[in-house]
Parts: C-alpha cells; structure tokens; sequence
C-alpha cells in the first residue's frame, strides 16, 4: 500500500526570542481575536496559564476547561495510536502539539500522527522545536457536529493537505474518519467487521464500535491485528529503507 507523497513547501524554521512570562507591555490573548501567528505566538507564550489556544484563518479560540468526558476519550484514543507506534519505528504520536501551518493557522491538535522517516513525511520539526506542516493524520475530540472541528478546522486542514483526519463526537456517539482524495476530504467507511483501516498508515486499525462502547480491549486487540498484517509489515520495511538511505 502506497503512502500518499504530496509536499506542501517547507519554510525556513523561525526562531522568535519571547518576552519572560506575565510581562506587563504584551497585550492579552484573548478569544475571538484576530491577528497573525508571530503576535500570537508572543502573547501565548507570555501567559503561563494558558494551556490550549489555537490560530485557525487567523482568528484565536481559547476552548474551556476540559471536561472528564473529553479527558477520557482523549487518552484512549493516544493509547490505541501508541500501541501502533510501539510497532512502528519512524512514526510518532503527538499529544496536544502546536502545530505551525500558515501565518494565519497554528492549530493545537487533540493527538496527532506523523512520518518522522524522511522523505516520506510532509511535516518537519522547526530549529526550536515545533512541528510545522502537516502531520499525516489529525484526531480531534469534539463535542458535537456543531463543533468548529468539523467546520473551520476541517476547511484548514484540508486545505494544508492533512491527508486523514478523525473527529470523535463525544456527545453524538459518533466518529467520522475522512481521507484526503484530490484535495477534499471523503469518509472512509467501515467494513463488515466495523473495521476503519488507515490508507496512510498501514496496520492502523480501529474498531469503531469498540471504542464508542468503551470496549478497548478490542480496540487493541484490533490494532494488534493490524500490527501484525503484511501490509504493515511493509510500511515499516519502506521506513527503515528511508531512514537507512538518510544515513
């Protein structure tokens, strides 16, 4: 199975030098502002209790506290993408990492999954350390179809060329898992197991009604299938081949 090979340009890494934090003269981060990513990048990092705010089409959003029902689905689902790093060397999992995309994007993602191998990946790591283009694939815990994962966030990463993204609706029982085909995102469907396989990441497989029901054993026992199928057995041959050729 091929792993999707579209490019987005990699700009020169920026390093800012930031003020100390709570310094008196940066204005406020505050929700619903508008401006660009080096100004909100300044504010962010002078309020040192601030721990989520995203820049999506060049507008701030600061979400709420973070109820238990989302905390839990958030940590199931790094679990089931750990399981498959632990068995994929040259990918990695990202637990609420800012993503740089644009000067007018820079979205926190819930989780995110990335080809660190290479050419393989679109993304790269930044001088001081942040990722900056678009992961492979973005899982979002959104409340509900109302959510702004499913509309402004959804425009974004298509756009940026994030090839799967997965928004879990905590409050509608529902997830949906979109792929990137000709540059619009379409769902990808379940079999007749109620299986949805990853077409970016082979092996990567998620038992739907497992996870809604709360069932994770079958989570990762599905993952482990996956895991240990031929056509992840040859993605990770295709890493290592990259990482070797790097070398």
């Amino acid at each position: 199975m091929s792993v999707a090979t579209m490019k987005t340009p990699r700009r020169q890494a920026m390093n800012y030098v930031y003020p100390r934090e709570n310094s008196p003269e940066i204005p406020l981060l505050e929700n619903g502002d508008h401006i660009a990513r080096e100004e909100f990048e300044r504010r962010y990092h002078a309020m040192s209790s601030v721990k989520k705010a995203e820049l999506i089409q060049g507008r701030v959003y600061m979400p709420s506290p973070v109820r238990r029902t989302h905390s839990k689905a958030h940590a199931e689902i790094v679990g089931w993408l750990l399981n498959y790093c632990a068995r994929t060397e040259g990918v990695e999992v990202n637990d609420n990492g800012t993503v740089r995309m644009d000067e007018e994007n820079e979205p926190q993602p819930d989780v995110s999954l990335r080809i660190a191998a290479g050419a393989l990946g679109i993304s790269s790591i930044s001088q001081d350390d942040y990722i900056e283009g678009a992961p492979e694939l973005i899982v979002e815990i959104a409340g509900s179809s109302a959510s702004f994962d499913l509309f402004e966030k959804f425009e974004v990463y298509q756009q940026h060329g994030v090839q799967e993204y997965l928004v879990w609706q905590i409050y509608d029982h529902r997830l949906d898992w979109f792929e990137l085909r000709e540059g619009q995102y379409a769902p990808l469907q379940t079999d007749v197991d109620g299986i949805i396989r990853s077409r970016v990441f082979p092996g990567l497989y998620l038992a739907v009604d497992a996870l809604l029901s709360g069932d994770l054993a079958q989570v990762l026992a599905i993952v482990q299938q996956g895991i240990l199928s031929a056509e992840h057995r040859l993605f990770v041959q295709r890493l290592q081949n990259e990482e070797e050729g790097a070398k």
